[in-house]
C-alpha cells in the first residue's frame, strides 16, 4: 500500500511554530481567544457529526493565509490551476521511457518490495484518524457486534490494521490483512501487535488485481473493505479486475471504504521529467506507481456496480510559513455499498 510520502514531505518542510499566533512573531498571548472555527481544541471545536466534512479551520478574507500551518476546504486560485497545467504539460512533454514503463509495470510488487525492505517499521505511522472518517469501524469493533469480517486491501506495515485491533472489543471479529508485497507481509507478521491478535488477524500476499480471492475468504463472505491509497498504485487496465474481486469479497450490503490521491495534489504537481506514463499516472523515483483522482473519474468507476454512499473531496493547504509558500494537498474520501440485489 502507497503511504502519503507527499504530505511527510510536505510537513517537514514546515515552519513548526507556534500553532496559533500573531503573523508577524508566530506567538499569541496566553490570554488571547482563538475562534472556535481556527482551534483544533476540542473544548471549543466540537467533534463533526459529518465524517465527510474533514477540517474545520476554514480561511476567509479577513485571515491571514500565514497565520497557520495548515488550512482546511481552501479550494486553489486560478494562478495555482494555471500552475498545475504547466507543470502537466511539461510532464508529458517528457515521458518515462518505453523500456521503463515495461519493467515499472510487469512486476510491480517487486518495487514495493524494495520499498518496505529499506524502511524500518518506525517510518510508518498509525493511522489513527481512520475510525473518526469512517465510524462503521466503531460498529463491527464493539463488544456484541457477532461475527464481522475486515478485509484490508494494502495492508503495507499493518498501521491500519493495528490500530484496529487495538480498539476492538468484539470476540468474533475477523480481519484479513492483505498485500502484494511480501515482504510488507512479513513485516506485519514480525510487529508485537501481530502476535498479540493471533487468531483475529491473518497476514497473506495477495493482488487485489489477480484472479482469485483472498486466501480464507469465501465468495459474499466479508463486511468490510479497507482500500487506503491502494487503488492508486494499480495501473488503470487493473481497475475492473480489481472491482470485480471485491464485488465477489464482500456480503450484499458490505462497504468499501477508501481515501485515496486527488488531482491537483501537491505529490502530482512535483513530479519531474521521466515520470510521467499516462494523464494523471505516474512512476516515483523508487519505482512504485501512483494515480490521481478526479472525484466523477470514481463516481464512474465504482458507481457502476456499488452505491455511492459519500465520496467527497478533502482539500488542505499547508503553507511554509518561514518560506512563504503555498502547499496544495487534495483526497478523495468515499464509502461505496455492494447492491443488495445485482439483477
Amino acid at each position: 500500500m502507497a503511504p502519503d510520502r507527499g504530505l511527510e514531505e510536505a510537513i517537514t518542510s514546515l515552519d513548526l511554530g507556534t500553532q496559533h499566533g500573531d503573523p508577524t512573531t508566530g506567538r499569541m498571548a496566553a490570554t488571547e481567544m482563538i475562534p472556535p472555527h481556527l482551534s483544533h481544541d476540542p473544548a471549543t471545536n466540537a467533534k463533526r457529526s459529518d465524517p465527510f466534512q474533514f477540517g474545520q479551520r476554514f480561511l476567509s478574507e479577513d485571515d491571514d493565509i500565514f497565520a497557520y500551518n495548515a488550512w482546511d476546504h481552501v479550494v486553489p486560485d486560478t494562478t495555482h490551476y494555471e500552475y498545475c497545467e504547466t507543470q502537466y504539460a511539461a510532464q508529458r512533454a517528457s515521458p518515462v521511457s518505453d523500456f521503463d514503463r515495461a519493467r515499472f509495470n510487469e512486476h510491480p510488487e517487486k518495487w514495493w518490495d524494495l520499498f518496505y525492505k529499506q524502511k524500518s517499521s518506525t517510518f510508518f505511522k498509525d493511522r489513527k484518524w481512520l475510525v473518526q472518517e469512517f465510524p462503521v469501524l466503531n460498529e463491527v469493533t464493539r463488544q456484541g457486534a457477532g461475527r464481522k469480517v475486515i478485509l484490508e486491501i494494502g495492508a503495507g506495515a499493518g498501521n491500519t490494521a493495528f490500530p484496529i485491533l487495538r480498539m476492538n472489543e468484539n470476540p468474533d471479529l475477523k480481519l484479513l490483512a492483505v498485500d502484494f508485497s511480501k515482504k510488507a507481509v512479513e513485516t506485519m507478521r514480525n510487529a508485537k501487535d501481530y502476535a498479540d491478535s493471533k487468531g483475529v488477524i491473518e497476514a497473506e500476499v495477495w493482488d487485489v488485481a489477480g484472479e482469485s480471492l483472498p486466501p480464507g475468504v469465501d465468495e459474499g463472505s466479508v463486511d468490510i473493505v479497507i482500500m487506503i491509497f491502494i487503488f492508486s498504485a494499480l495501473n488503470p487496465k487493473q481497475w475492473q479486475q480489481a472491482l470485480v474481486n471485491i464485488q465477489r469479497a464482500l456480503k450484499p450490503g458490505g462497504e468499501v471504504l477508501f481515501r485515496d490521491y486527488g488531482r491537483g495534489d501537491l505529490a502530482q504537481v512535483r513530479f519531474k521529467a521521466g515520470r510521467w506514463m499516462e494523464d494523471n499516472f505516474y512512476v516515483r523515483g523508487d519505482g512504485t506507481r501512483v494515480y490521481f483522482f478526479e472525484k466523477e473519474q470514481l463516481e464512474t468507476i465504482w458507481g457502476s456496480a456499488f452505491d455511492i454512499c459519500n465520496l467527497d473531496v478533502d482539500r488542505r493547504l499547508i503553507v511554509n510559513r518561514q518560506r512563504r509558500i503555498k502547499m496544495y494537498r487534495c483526497w478523495i474520501q468515499g464509502r461505496f455499498r455492494k447492491k443488495e440485489c445485482t439483477e
